[in-house]
């Protein structure tokens, strides 16, 4: 069934680690990320481990033909029904958050000692307030995004320049990723630019109107898209709310900061947007002001603004931050003193580590002032600077810069 699918092994090896524990498994992502794609890997590797077909229950609610199953109840009663009784099964349940109280059908399952539960949904909000609560301690997220550059060039593979016949270098392939987009389905269009903006725009259009216009009851979404424009032309700039609100202001547009404040949270919740927050090093605690944003994917920063509004230097920011986020690293902007670190990441063995991004720093001064800010934290955790200059590996006083696009590739660090 998916043996010409994308592998998504890192996103596959989780559930195949979390198979027949007593959790359920919610995958979440932005739409199109390859939640669904990542169910039929799964399900192909449970039926080469001899689980039989009766056994695997599959419902996707994007599906009309399982519309009159949105009602928790009936979608309760009719997964009861299948459950092949004294074997294990296992129930897949895509974008559940489209059956109201999915909680209730959820929890149910959950209860049964012969089901294996996974659930995806493309918004944050599907594990907020009552539903967490009911859930709470029952269930393990899995946060998925479209595809790292790994798996980009992976899936690639040997392509040859229409001119040259020769395969493409890294350099024109980081760019692809870039302008075409990192979501799977855009590989199938690959060097189609109208194409890939028609699909890109697709997806744009629902996530705007299903995940956060209508489903918040949004008054004024020609606001809201302003709002997503700022956040994407702005992405690795230090942003507040108050400031949006301003810049709005004097673009002749009336916003509060409390409706900006909501639209970003909404934004976020749709994963269209990444918050990083900021951490003060020497003083050890978290700031409440000046957040970074970074978004899901550059090409549907390209389909908003266009070539002319690049910066190479933040969507290569962009791109570490969101790497960083795969390798299951919680993300921060450092401070130190006066100055700025990219990137605290603090690994999932509590371990720190401190990145600067740049384009290049073949140039002293610039190579001077993006190693200024490490060399001001005294403690011995790893530091990196990753740059787009492709030259051996060095490190100045125990920072190692490292070539960005083989660190993507899993070389360097980890």
């Amino acid at each position: 069934m998916a043996n010409s699918l994308i592998p998504r092994q890192e996103y596959l090896d989780s559930l195949i680690g979390f198979k027949d524990k007593r959790l359920i498994k919610i995958v979440t992502g932005i739409r199109r990320c390859g939640k669904s794609t990542l169910f039929e890997l799964y399900q192909d590797w449970l039926l080469k481990q001899g689980v039989a077909p009766a056994e695997l229950i599959s419902i996707n609610f994007e599906d009309p033909d399982y519309a009159d199953l949105q009602d928790w109840k009936k979608l309760f009663n009719h997964v009861k029904r299948r459950l092949i009784p004294g074997r294990m099964n296992y129930v897949f349940l895509d974008e559940v958050q489209n059956v109201p109280e999915y909680q209730k059908a959820a929890d149910g399952l959950y209860i049964k000692k012969n089901v294996d539960l996974y659930l995806t949904g493309s918004n944050a909000y599907m594990l907020s307030g009552e539903i967490a609560t009911l859930l709470s301690g029952r269930y393990i997220e899995i946060q998925m995004l479209p595809l790292s550059f790994k798996e980009y060039v992976s899936a690639v593979g040997e392509a040859r320049d229409d001119a040259t016949g020769v395969g493409q270098s890294l350099p024109r392939l980081y760019t692809r990723y870039l302008t075409e987009s990192s979501f799977p389905y855009a590989l199938e269009l690959a060097g189609n630019h109208k194409q890939i903006n028609e699909y890109l725009e697709g997806i744009y259009n629902t996530i705007l109107n299903k995940d956060v216009i209508s489903r918040k009851k949004i008054t004024d979404p020609l606001m809201l898209e302003s709002v997503l424009r700022f956040m994407f032309f702005n992405i690795g700039n230090l942003t507040s709310t108050t400031n949006i609100a301003n810049t709005m202001k004097s673009r002749g547009r009336s916003i509060s900061v409390h409706t900006v404040e909501n639209y970003l949270a909404l934004l976020r919740d749709s994963y269209i947007l990444y918050r990083a927050g900021r951490y003060d090093i020497k003083g050890k605690q978290y700031l409440q002001t000046g957040d970074k944003y970074y978004a899901a994917d550059m090409g549907l920063r390209y389909f908003l603004l266009g070539t002319k509004n690049a910066n190479l230097g933040s969507m290569l920011e962009n791109i570490v931050y969101l790497e960083l986020q795969r390798r299951g690293k919680r993300v921060y902007v450092g401070k130190t003193g006066t100055m700025e670190i990219d990137f605290i990441a603090e690994t999932p063995g509590g371990g720190i580590e401190y990145y600067q991004v740049s384009l290049s720093v073949r140039s002293a001064d610039t190579l001077a002032r993006e190693l200024e800010p490490l060399n001001t934290v005294k403690d011995h955790n790893p530091k990196y600077l990753l740059t787009l200059d492709d030259d051996p590996e060095v490190s100045y006083n125990g920072i190692r810069q490292l070539y960005v696009l083989d660190w993507l590739l899993g070389g360097g660090a980890r």
